[in-house]
């Protein structure tokens, strides 16, 4: 029997599929992230290891195995992709591979299908799609210095600038302060600038602040619920060009990403933009996972 094997590489795990070439799945397990921009090489070679390992196991040897196909942000780096070639080698895999962007896999897993658009806004934010032509377009996800607008990260920053108008006076009646210090497990707002501007806090960090947005929202803060219709504004932005360029204005969006699919306060607000820009789109939460998408991928070549 031949397998085909689809890896994705998420920020904290690395999530892999094994299948037949009849796309039946046969085992699916996870270890940990393989992102190079996150984690040292020493740590990302043993977790390769430890995928080639169960590979081993399950297909009984690598010369089973027809395809592998790997989704993983920063790939545009010639390093990424040589480093992660460098893997496959150190595991003798001699087969054939391919490796894509980590929003490639996860469109074609929540489309269940290589077409249609993905939205993703977790603590970063991209946009995604691929028409029936096979025409693509993307926008956003070049990161949180530059870009990122209406991610965790995005979201998170505007409720410590809340935080800072606040305490100066710019900002009035808002609960916002509140429960950042809750959270932070602070009381000043010097300790508030402190944690922002220490280089051990990462994007990250940042963005694990963005469900007090959704609270304060439940609690009617006008601060907040201007911080969720900012987020979907930005959000509509990145779709915009995809439906246009692609022309995919009746298209069903798949969302992921922790903003776009537990706040109800940004889904909802986007939903109404979108229903007013696009009315014949909608958006729907994914079908299958990125692993599974990285599986379509490597059963087409």
């Amino acid at each position: 029997m031949s397998y085909i094997i689809g890896i994705d590489g998420g920020g904290t795990k690395t999530a892999v599929t094994i299948a037949t070439t009849k796309l039946q799945i046969i085992h699916e397990f996870v270890v940990g992230a393989i992102n190079i921009n996150g984690g040292d090489k020493e740590t990302i070679s043993s977790h390769f290891s430890a995928i080639f390992a169960e590979i081993k196991q399950q297909c009984d040897n690598l010369n089973a195995v027809k395809h592998i196909c790997i989704g993983a942000a920063g790939i545009s780096n010639p390093e990424v992709v040589s480093f992660f070639e460098a893997q496959l080698a150190a595991n003798d895999y001699k087969g054939a591979y391919t490796i894509v962007g980590d929003q490639e896999t996860a469109l074609y897993g929540a489309q269940n299908k290589m077409a249609g658009i993905i939205l993703i806004a977790g603590t970063g934010s991209i946009c995604f799609g691929v028409n029936e032509a096979g025409q693509r377009h993307r926008t956003g996800g070049f990161g949180y210095l530059i870009d990122d607008e209406g991610s965790g990260y995005a979201i998170g920053r505007d409720l410590l600038a809340t935080l800072v108008q606040a305490e100066d006076g710019r900002i009035t009646d808002t609960i916002i302060p509140q429960l950042v210090y809750e959270a932070l497990n602070m009381s000043l707002v010097q300790d508030v600038i402190r944690f922002v501007y220490d280089k051990q806090t990462t994007k990250k960090d940042i963005a694990k602040l963005a469900p007090i947005m959704s609270k304060a929202c439940e609690l009617g803060d006008k601060q907040a619920l201007a911080i969720a219709d900012k987020a979907a504004s930005h959000l509509l932005q990145l779709i915009a060009p995809v439906v246009e360029k692609l022309n995919m204005q009746n298209a069903a969006i798949a969302i992921a990403g922790s903003v776009i699919q537990k706040s109800s306060w940004v889904k909802q607000a986007l939903e109404e933009k979108l229903k007013q820009a696009y009315p014949e789109a909608k958006l729907i939460m994914p079908i299958k996972d990125a692993a599974y998408g990285a599986v379509l991928i490597a059963a087409s070549k």
